[in-house]
């Protein structure tokens, strides 16, 4: 039995902070391989302006680069409309049979799950990894979930900060992999 992470997102777009929690995720759960998945749209983030989807999935190739274990996941992108979790856990579930699935998700995310689609059978099918985030105190997660707060390493970096700092002039190559930066400087992305 294998043990699979889901790393869902906007990567709007993916930053050194995405790619520690991924580590983090790695390590503490052994887990075989991690998918990173991002969202067509996130039914919580309706007004969120996205990059375009092509070129989010050319920054998270560029950022999983020689990353073992870790893996792009199209999926969501592919089936367009609004991303709902449980779709691609129920595809995760049927072609991964008998494998343990853990689903990475923010800790100011962990209230809201009860209100996620079809959250009672999404709540039967993995286990919840919370990442953290710097100086909030860990919600418990409310039943019936299950799962764990990763100890990880916790970095005050978000996309929408590195969007602001791109739209502003400002550098980013400490926020994100280097070959990412290039990308979004080259293809004038978040201006």
């Amino acid at each position: 039995m294998s043990q699979l992470g889901l790393f869902g997102g906007s990567f709007n777009p993916v930053h050194l902070g995405h790619l520690l929690v991924a580590q983090a995720a790695r390590e503490e759960c052994q887990l075989d391989r991690l998918f990173f998945i991002p969202v067509a749209q996130s039914p919580f983030k309706p007004d969120l302006p996205l990059a375009p989807a092509l070129e989010r999935l050319r920054l998270l190739r560029l950022a999983l680069a020689g990353q073992s274990r870790c893996e792009l996941d199209d999926q969501e992108i592919v089936r367009g409309g609004i991303s709902y979790s449980i779709d691609t856990v129920r595809d995760y579930v049927r072609r991964f049979p008998g494998d343990e699935i853990f689903y990475l998700i923010g800790a100011d995310h962990v209230r809201q799950l009860p209100k996620w689609r079809e959250a009672d059978e999404l709540a039967g099918l993995v286990q919840f990894l919370i990442i953290p985030r710097p100086g909030e105190v860990h919600s418990p997660l409310p039943k019936p979930f299950r799962g764990r707060p990763l100890e990880g390493f916790p970095l005050a970096v978000s996309a929408s900060e590195i969007r602001e700092r791109v739209r502003s002039g400002l550098p980013i190559e400490l926020l994100v992999p280097a070959a990412v930066a290039e990308a979004i400087r080259n293809n004038r992305l978040y201006l």
